[in-house]
């Protein structure tokens, strides 16, 4: 069988193609985004490294710039069987036009080639938890109705899955949670919003929290999020729609966060002669407050400390259980890490490389 993979050179995709060289033996068109060849061939002897001896035989890399109608004009439909589609811009302050461009435009493009694959089985669409925007309660896994979105990135995932709904394809929708780190060990191989903003808490730019502390948070690994898509694409696996999060029994709250985060924090000798005190909870009214007098503050420290909370923050008074039904019907004995001790290692992994500034070999006194 041979399954095409676009975004396949990013954080998730490559950890994808990684996990489904070594579970089948299928051979891989690897779509990514280079504007000549040179940038095409760089990713290509990227890949190569990355993916090792597996990849031999099996992976061919090809130039897909899905925001293009002629992106995919060198790959045979009559020979695609499985479609993944991991390309996506994924910052929570993604603009709305680039969130059109890039998340809705570039997935009916894809769809529109899908269509032209006689023997598609499947679809396979990775979207986020968070397409279910400022809805509240138990959030099933299910197609979601529009009740508003805290960001152009939920709204532009919402769409594409919208479009592929009405598209009739073979389709499973795989929504992930927020990834915070490599495996169960805690190493950082991306930083996103939550590593930035647990960044300002150490260094005490940053003293107002967000939320609630009863919010419940969905996080996970990139291994994890790596065995579910290559679980759940398997041609056994019924097509449906999927939350990849722990169940509800084993999620934890922002305040189970921020209590493990600075409990950490103040193992460490340089934080503790800083003398900072724990964050202090504010309701939304404080925070749109916070981010309207930060927004007038133009290029200052406080605009820049906000401005990285802001677009996620509103969920943060939204509480959602995300059921895990299907998931875990589909994946019997599926293992998600352990939340609070997830947390705890990558914390750790934060402090001891400074957000990624030195080695962590390098371990400073009073931290691990």
């Amino acid at each position: 069988m041979r399954t095409l993979i676009t975004g396949a050179d990013g954080y998730l995709g490559r950890r994808v193609v990684s996990a489904l060289l070594a579970s089948t033996d299928d051979e891989f068109v690897l779509a990514v985004r280079a504007a000549d060849r040179a940038e095409l061939a760089a990713k290509h002897d990227r890949l190569d490294a990355d993916l090792g001896p597996a990849a031999l035989g099996r992976v061919t890399v090809v130039g897909a710039d899905l925001t293009r109608d002629d992106a995919l004009a060198g790959v045979d439909p009559g020979r695609v069987a499985s479609i993944v589609h991991a390309a996506a811009v994924t910052r929570f302050n993604v603009d709305r036009e680039t969130a059109q461009r890039v998340n809705v435009d570039g997935t009916v493009r894809l769809a529109r080639f899908a269509r032209r694959c006689p023997d598609l089985h499947r679809f396979t669409l990775l979207s986020t938890l968070y397409t279910a925007g400022r809805q509240t309660g138990d959030i099933t896994e299910r197609r979601h109705g529009d009740d508003g979105f805290v960001n152009f990135y939920e709204w532009s995932k919402w769409r594409a899955e919208e479009h592929l709904f009405d598209s009739g394809l073979p389709l499973s929708v795989l929504r992930l949670p927020t990834v915070i780190a490599e495996d169960d060990g805690g190493a950082v191989g991306q930083y996103n919003a939550f590593h930035n903003t647990l960044k300002l808490f150490y260094y005490g730019l940053l003293s107002l929290m967000p939320g609630e502390p009863s919010t419940p948070l969905s996080l996970g690994t990139a291994a994890f999020t790596g065995a579910a898509v290559s679980h759940l694409v398997r041609p056994d696996v019924p097509a449906g729609v999927y939350h990849v999060t722990p169940e509800p029994a084993r999620t934890l709250t922002l305040g189970q966060l921020i209590d493990v985060a600075f409990t950490v924090y103040e193992r460490d000798d340089n934080f503790r002669r800083r003398n900072l005190m724990r964050p202090i909870y504010c309701d939304r009214q404080s925070f749109d407050d916070m981010v309207d007098i930060a927004r007038r503050l133009k290029g200052g420290p406080i605009e820049q400390a906000v401005a990285s909370v802001a677009p996620f923050g509103t969920q943060l008074y939204l509480h959602k259980t995300f059921r895990n039904e299907a998931l875990r019907a589909a994946w019997p004995g599926y293992a998600a890490p352990d939340p609070l001790e997830l947390v705890e290692a990558t914390c750790e992994h934060l402090v001891a490389s400074r957000w990624g500034r030195q080695p962590v070999t390098r371990q400073l006194e009073g931290v691990l």
